[in-house]
């Protein structure tokens, strides 16, 4: 079973096609389609205030202090500011890469929508999680469920273990 989050949904959607992957776990997450890119599914629809926060230099995309926010706002301040000193800082064309596999068309799904998300566009959540047909779950989080939430979401990752089990 393979789970992501964020970004690391489009890279289960890839690397998922590998057949000892029986299941994939998407919290929070991109799932984009054979034809698209990260980017492109983003654009279909309104951008999230997490982009108004975000400085490019050194090859590198960074999170800005007054965006913290806006990426796990419903942390307590302390585990904000640890986010943000220890948080990926991706290239700036990461969202534009192009890397073939939709393990999701033969993969059972499993989608976790954070509802608060001011990350990830929960409306894309929700799209994503319909079109992939995977079992839906939401929660009253911002984009990091797994640290807001982590019960509820170990609980869907048993879920979907389940399913291997069979």
């Amino acid at each position: 079973m393979l789970v992501g989050h964020s970004y690391g949904g489009t890279l289960i959607t890839k690397a998922g096609i590998h057949d000892r992957v029986g299941a994939l776990v998407y919290i929070a997450a991109l799932a984009p389609d054979k034809d698209e890119t990260s980017q492109d599914q983003q654009d279909k629809f309104a951008r999230t205030p997490v982009f108004e926060h975000i400085d490019i230099a050194d090859g590198r995309i960074w999170l800005l202090e007054s965006g913290i926010g806006d990426f796990c706002g419903d942390l307590p301040a302390a585990e904000q500011k640890l986010v943000l000193a220890t948080g990926a800082v991706p290239v700036p064309d990461l969202f534009n890469q192009q890397v073939p596999g939709t393990a999701w068309r033969t993969k059972p799904s499993w989608y976790i929508v954070a509802n608060n998300d001011r990350t990830v566009n929960p409306d894309l959540e929700r799209a994503a999680a319909e079109r992939i047909g995977a079992k839906t779950y939401a929660v009253d989080s911002s984009h990091v469920p797994m640290l807001s939430h982590p019960d509820f979401v170990l609980d869907v990752i048993r879920d979907a273990a389940k399913t291997l089990e069979a």
